[in-house]
């Protein structure tokens, strides 16, 4: 019988390959038609391999699905930079590879990233959510995120609203 092993662990530099690749197709599938195509370009190009070993080298909190060896999606995570909302924690990115969404592994990293919070002093956190993007919009209110604040978000000539989410 063959068993898979499933795990949530701290990123290590090895991942950031995978890691950006999962950055990749999952903002491509997130924010397509959402961002203006060349802002989305941009944006990904961004955070390739050398972006994400630097994050890992420099201790960012960073999680990862690790699933038989592939990551499977990634959680970044540390104090609430909105110092005008009360919640201590943020969850600064949650993205999973398009083949690994709708399987119950948001929920669990979103979980591993909610302890990791508590157990450092952080008992409530906050999300942002682009606006038009249904899927984590009902991502983050089914995990009982109440929405907090809107803000614009400027993408090239087009802006589009943010939404945060709270969580107590």
């Amino acid at each position: 019988m063959d068993q898979t092993v499933i795990t949530i662990r701290r990123a290590r530099r090895v991942d950031a390959q995978s890691i950006a690749a999962v950055h990749d197709a999952a903002w491509r599938d997130a924010y397509r038609g959402l961002i203006p195509g060349r802002e989305l370009e941009r944006m990904i190009a961004r955070r390739g391999p050398a972006w994400w070993d630097a994050a890992i080298a420099r201790g960012s909190r960073l999680l990862v699905l690790d699933f038989a060896d592939e990551i499977g999606g990634y959680a970044s995570y540390g104090r609430n930079r909105v110092p005008s909302l009360p919640h201590r924690g943020e969850l600064f990115e949650l993205y999973l590879a398009p083949h690994f969404q709708g399987l119950g592994f948001g929920r669990k990293l979103f979980e591993a990233v909610r302890a990791d919070l508590a157990d450092n002093g952080y008992p409530s956190l906050l999300v942002w959510a682009l606006e038009g993007n249904e899927r984590a919009l009902a991502f983050y209110e089914g995990l009982g995120g109440k929405r907090v604040r809107c803000a614009p978000e400027q993408f090239g000539h087009e802006t589009r609203e943010r939404i945060a989410f709270g969580f107590e």
